[in-house]
This record gives structure tokens, C-alpha cells and sequence, in this order.
């Protein structure tokens, strides 16, 4: 059994924006994070992965970028990053960033280069054409924008301030592998990697299948994108003993050993997504369990002998997972916390995304103006357009909306959560004032005294880490369980994601300690709505 720092690892994912303002200029920053590292060390984090802090004009929050190696300057400062680098690593915790090479922003001067001339040296590090494809943006819209400087049209397969960098261009290569070094040099612990399965386009940019949707066939996951990953590992990663991990749309089970095995894998793990959407965004009817069982559990066996999971339910693209998989009303707090249960005592490296630990919830925004994120704004221009009226459209993003894992932490009953003394960038969830860290800190029958004591027994025995993974009761609608297995140790993880009181037949095991459960009295025949049980089977 090879131990290695990252699987043994639980990580939290900062939204950097929106978890602590230091300042009063109402956006969360860096010296925010360094006030807060006390609380992540008793939580019992031991990696922390904060997203985009470099300088950028912002119209995707930071993920498009002007300048690999400057902090915007509403974050903070290069010294105050490596003062979190160095406060971090005093405390034991490892801390990674993300890296953004499928584009750039167009402020960055790159393409300002690029688009200066199309004879000069830096044209070909961006994706030009004549004449535009069928291909839509992610975003929405049209994947081409025209540059009438250049008379030519730019490739974004994100927003229109997002140019695709052409990777078949190998001094582009070399820059972004430059900069990659530059960052591990500084002694960061890794990166997590984004869109990094889109880095690779059909050679001759042929239409897509459809002319409304993206053309996922001929930019994800594409035929020979493992001739760029191969040279990204070994001129960067493969030097340093760090933890990464790729944000891998369109990567399946049948070629996941090339991004992760021991032999092909460049990356330590990957965020794969086929359980995201496996709830109804229409009926709000929570999360399909049969399926959700099917999916994660054929993760599981894929990687168990070769590779390693990332585990998350949460993350800042995703709406809150107790509002859209669970009741978060009526079992709010057994909702947030047998969610928990379920992914977190797989094998893998669980996440959480900031809030989560305390249950935070979807917001209730009003009009479009309380929607931050460019990708609601796009979808509400279309769907005005189509001429669907504003209250249905406010009604669908609701629902869907990126910002509501992005609404400030909250982290008192004081104004705004806590999260600062001036106007926060986006609206502070209304529900701030009963479900924030300072009332639960102390109080052990709380969403976060649980998610401690959650994470304080996955790291008291190495069968949660380094265990097989055997799904049982597999016929239930409800029930997700499974056992987890290390020489003759054994547990058995008992999670019911419904509202049902679901019967239950235990007596094929015989059951040790019961080492964590959320509902104070627990009866061995039946699981109570949205229960979580954790036993040592003898």
C-alpha cells in the first residue's frame, strides 16, 4: 500500500470573492484567508484550494486572466499570497491554486499581441479563422467573435473576453510551462486545474453536430490532447512533489487511467461530473439515488486498484447541493449532514466548498440585477429574446444559478454575515442570521460540529482512506450504502437520501461501535429521513 500525502488529505476549496473581507471594500481577499486559517486548521483541513486570485478585468470572476503572475490588486498583494503560503505551511496545511490555460482574458497582452497584426510572432498563440464555424459558447452565443482590427474571427469557447489559447503553438507551450514553474518555485503545493479537457480542438475545425449547443465532440476530451498532457507533465508537475488535480468534463471511466493511472495518469486525481446533474431541475424533486449509486459506485471500482477519486458534492459552479439534493427545509440539518456522509467516506480525497461545513443554502434572488455571474445574464438576454418573461427566468436561475454557492460565507449574525463592514459584492443570503460558524462553533449538535467529527474519524482509521469500496443494500430506492474494506477491518457507511422512513435489515452484519450517526436515538430496523450512520463491523 503506497502512502501518499494527497489521499490521505481532506481539502477545502475558497472561493476567494466571497469568503473573508479583510479590508471593508465588501470582496473577500487574500489577507482574509490568513484571519481564517485557524478555523480551517480545527476544522481539520489539511489542503486548501483557493480559486482564481490573479489580476483580471473579471468578467468571469477571475477566471479570465490578464496576468499569470500578479494579484489583483483587489485580493491583495504578491506579498500578502506568500504570507498565506507561509502562515498556511506553519500550521501543516498544504495550499493549491488554480491554473487557467484553455484561455486568457483578452486583456491579457498575449492576444493583445495577437490581434495587433496577423504577421506578428504571437498570432498563431491564439485560435483565428476567416470565417466562423457553427460552435457555440459554453456561455451561450456564438463561440466566435470578430476582431475588425484584424478582419478575422477569434475563438472562445467561453466568454467572448475568454480567446482560446491554441496549444498546438509550442513557444505558447513553453511560456504557460514557464509559469507554471515559476508558481511551484514560490513552493505552492499544486494546482487544480480548469477546463484542462478542452485544451485540445478537432484539427480543421469542422461544424459541430448541432448549431445551438456546444460542440462537445470537437472541444472536450478530443483524440491527441494526451500529446499536450503528456509534455505538461513532464516539463512541470512531474518535477515536484505536488497534488493535482483536473477539472476533466468529458473524461469517462474508459480512458481515466491516461489522466490518473500510475503508469499514463498526469494528474493525482480528477473532478469528474457525471453525478451533478442527476437531480430535476424542473420538479426540484432532489437527487436520483438508483442513479447516483450506479454512477459513483462505477467510479469507485474504476479507480480502485489504479488512480484516485476527487470526492465533492459542492464546488463554486454548482448550486447549493442541501437545497437541490435534499429537503432543506423540514431536515435542513439531517440533509446537510447524510449528504456529507454518503461521498465523504468513499475512497478518495473528499472537498469541501466553503459554507458547506455549516449547511449553507441556495439564495432567493428577485430580479437579475442580484445575479453577478455572466452566464445568467447571457441566459436571460437569449431568454428575453425568445420572449419568455422575467419572473420565468428569474424562476429557472434560481434554481441553476452558479452565485448561489458564491453568496458570502457567512460567518456571524452581524450585518452582511460577518463577511465584511462595507457592501458585499453580491447579496448576503437573508437566512444569515441562524445558520452562520459563530453559532455553531460551540455547539456540538450542529452542521459543523458533525462535519468535525466527521472529518476527525475518516483520519482515526485508514480503512476510510485506503479501504475497498463494496456498495450494499443496492436495490433500494433511497438507501445509499456501502462497506469499506482493509485487511480484516471493516465499516459500514449507512445513508438514507430521502424522506422516508426506510426499513432496513442489518442482520447480516455484525456490528461493532457505532462511530457517528446524526439523530440522537437510532433504531437498527429502520432509517429515519435523510439519516447517516457510520458502524465498525466486527
Amino acid at each position: 500500500m503506497e502512502r501518499i500525502w494527497w489521499k490521505e488529505a481532506v481539502a477545502y476549496q475558497i472561493y476567494l470573492r466571497s469568503f473573508y473581507d479583510s479590508n471593508g471594500d465588501g470582496i473577500g481577499d487574500l489577507p482574509g484567508i490568513i484571519e481564517k486559517l485557524d478555523y480551517l486548521k480545527d476544522l481539520g483541513i489539511d489542503v486548501i484550494w483557493v480559486c482564481p486570485f490573479y489580476k483580471s478585468p473579471n468578467a468571469d470572476n477571475g477566471y479570465d486572466i490578464s496576468d499569470y503572475q500578479a494579484v489583483l490588486e483587489e485580493f491583495g498583494t504578491m506579498d500578502d499570497f506568500d504570507r498565506l503560503l507561509e502562515e498556511a505551511h506553519k500550521r501543516d496545511m498544504k495550499l493549491i491554486i488554480d491554473l487557467v490555460v484553455n484561455h486568457t482574458s483578452d486583456e491579457h497582452p498575449w492576444f493583445i499581441e495577437s490581434r495587433s497584426s496577423k504577421n506578428h510572432p504571437k498570432r498563431d498563440w491564439y485560435i483565428w479563422a476567416d470565417q466562423p464555424n457553427n460552435w457555440q459558447s459554453i456561455f451561450g452565443g456564438p463561440a466566435w467573435q470578430y476582431d475588425k482590427h484584424s478582419d478575422q474571427y477569434y475563438l472562445h469557447i467561453f466568454s467572448v473576453k475568454q480567446p482560446d489559447l491554441n496549444w498546438e503553438n509550442k513557444d505558447m507551450r513553453q511560456s504557460i510551462y514557464d509559469m507554471i514553474n515559476w508558481w511551484l518555485d514560490k513552493g505552492i503545493d499544486g494546482f487544480r486545474v480548469d477546463a484542462i479537457s478542452h485544451i485540445k480542438k478537432t484539427k480543421g475545425l469542422p461544424n459541430g453536430q448541432s448549431s445551438t449547443e456546444p460542440p462537445w465532440e470537437h472541444m472536450m476530451n478530443v483524440d491527441g490532447i494526451h500529446n499536450y498532457l503528456d509534455e505538461l507533465y513532464d516539463k512541470t508537475f512531474s518535477n515536484y512533489d505536488i497534488m493535482t488535480v483536473g477539472e476533466a468534463n468529458g473524461v469517462s471511466t474508459d480512458d481515466i487511467y491516461k489522466w490518473v493511472g500510475k503508469d499514463e495518469g498526469k494528474f493525482s486525481m480528477i473532478f469528474q461530473f457525471e453525478h451533478l446533474d442527476l437531480w430535476d431541475r424542473n420538479s426540484n424533486a432532489g437527487v436520483d439515488v438508483p442513479k447516483l449509486k450506479e454512477v459513483l459506485t462505477k467510479w469507485q471500482h474504476a479507480l480502485d486498484e489504479d488512480g484516485w477519486n476527487a470526492l465533492f458534492i459542492e464546488n463554486h459552479d454548482i448550486p447549493r447541493a442541501t437545497t437541490t439534493w435534499g429537503n432543506d427545509e423540514e431536515y435542513w440539518y439531517e440533509c446537510a449532514t447524510a449528504l456529507g456522509v454518503m461521498y465523504f467516506f468513499m475512497k478518495g480525497t473528499p472537498f469541501i466548498y466553503q459554507g458547506q461545513e455549516i449547511g449553507m443554502k441556495n439564495a432567493e434572488f428577485s430580479s437579475i440585477n442580484d445575479f453577478n455571474d455572466i452566464k445568467d445574464h447571457n441566459f436571460y438576454k437569449q431568454q428575453s429574446e425568445q420572449g419568455e418573461s422575467a419572473q420565468a427566468i428569474i424562476d429557472t436561475l434560481n434554481v441553476t444559478s452558479r452565485d448561489h454557492s458564491r453568496t458570502p460565507m457567512q460567518w456571524s449574525a452581524e450585518p452582511n454575515a460577518g463577511f465584511t463592514t462595507g457592501t458585499p459584492w453580491l447579496k448576503t443570503n437573508p437566512n444569515y442570521k441562524t445558520i452562520n460558524v459563530e453559532s455553531q462553533l460551540n455547539d456540538p449538535n450542529t452542521v459543523l460540529a458533525f462535519y468535525k467529527d466527521m472529518i476527525q474519524l475518516k483520519k482515526s482509521d485508514e480503512t476510510f482512506t485506503y479501504g475497498k469500496y463494496d456498495l450494499v443494500f443496492e436495490s433500494s430506492p433511497t438507501v445509499f450504502a456501502y462497506t469499506r474494506t482493509l485487511n480484516k477491518d471493516q465499516v459500514l457507511v449507512l445513508t438514507n437520501l430521502s424522506e422516508d422512513r426506510t426499513p432496513i435489515d442489518l442482520s447480516q452484519y455484525e456490528l461493532g461501535h457505532l462511530l457517528l450517526n446524526n439523530y440522537s436515538e437510532v433504531d437498527e430496523t429502520v432509517l429515519k429521513p435523510y439519516e447517516a450512520r457510520v458502524y465498525q463491523v466486527k
